[in-house]
């Protein structure tokens, strides 16, 4: 069966607790290339781990928080400007995903959305719980509990034979359950140790339906900078910042 990557380019939160990047998966398959979630350091983090961006034929968005989906005016840019991109480039995500991209450019680079660009930028919404297949990529989102002014996902991601998941940002669901059953490999945020508020998912509360998820690896990812003063004591794989894993 085929090889794929999976590196962790941002595993940190919003803040930058612990000096981390922003969300950001880059996988490397056979057929295609990817990213799940591009958040606002993205781009920084791609050139620190040596990630060509122009390697890249599709970003998943798991849902609109800048540190999730802030990167992509500056991925955008890059790709016309100094990679000199010729090659498609697709956005999937949520409904809304790409009216909230256009904004997001005309706030940070006015008229950048509206520019010529020598490669096509194509947007597809996903739906809850259907399974469409974008650039070769099987994805099945999942609606979770995470309020972002749009529908946020979690995904289960199927590519040359592998099965990847992805909570992006929530707090407990049974959707969790059904992203990550039989997966090779869950990306699952963790954002406190024990500490419970609402919208994200804490690793006691993970560890209590450690179970319940049916996949073959859990790394923890999104952390705060409690989880980051306990890396010594978990009993769950923590992923960080240019970790790379082979699946």
């Amino acid at each position: 069966m085929n090889q794929v990557s999976v590196r962790f380019l941002g595993s940190g939160d919003a803040f930058g607790s612990g000096g981390r990047f922003q969300a950001c998966i880059f996988v490397r398959a056979p057929s295609t290339r990817f990213l799940i979630d591009c958040g606002a350091s993205s781009l920084i983090a791609m050139r620190r781990f040596n990630v060509d961006p122009s390697d890249v034929d599709l970003i998943l968005v798991s849902h609109l928080h800048g540190d999730h989906f802030g990167g992509l005016p500056f991925f955008v840019l890059d790709a016309q400007l100094v990679s000199r991109r010729a090659k498609p480039l697709t956005v999937a995500g949520p409904p809304g995903i790409a009216d909230r991209v256009r904004q997001a450019m005309e706030v940070l680079f006015p008229g950048s959305s509206q520019v010529e660009r020598r490669f096509s930028l194509n947007f597809v919404e996903l739906e809850d719980g259907v399974e469409t297949t974008v650039d070769s990529v099987s994805v099945t989102p999942q609606a979770v509990v995470h309020a972002s002014g749009a529908p946020a996902y979690a995904y289960r991601v199927v590519c040359d034979g592998k099965v990847l998941a992805y909570s992006g940002d929530t707090e407990w669901t049974d959707a969790l359950v059904r992203v990550a059953d039989g997966a090779d490999m869950f990306a699952c945020e963790a954002y406190f140790f024990d500490k419970k508020v609402k919208f994200h998912l804490d690793y006691e509360t993970l560890a209590q339906h450690r179970e319940d998820l049916g996949c073959r690896r859990i790394v923890l990812t999104h952390m705060s900078a409690d989880m980051l003063s306990r890396l010594g004591s978990l009993d769950l794989e923590t992923a960080e910042d240019g970790m790379l894993i082979e699946i």
